[in-house]
């Protein structure tokens, strides 16, 4: 499985998400200028990366299947 690029692909985005996630709560846990400036942005990055990440996961499940 650590040979298919669609498993890598996958698990990157998912890994994407984690990044952009812990840097928002950690901006929001420190709080100051840097939450008020990119708050909103990281937000909408995330669902952004979350939607990209729950297609390329469904999409590999079916692949998989032979769906």
């Amino acid at each position: 499985m650590l040979q298919d690029p669609l498993f890598l692909l996958t698990a990157a985005a998912v890994f994407a998400v984690l990044i952009i996630l812990m840097i928002g709560v950690v901006g929001f846990a420190l709080g100051g200028e840097f939450n008020r400036k990119h708050a909103n942005r990281l937000m909408r990055l995330r669902v952004i990366a979350q939607a990209v990440a729950v297609v390329l996961i469904v999409t590999f499940v079916v692949v998989r299947q032979g769906g």
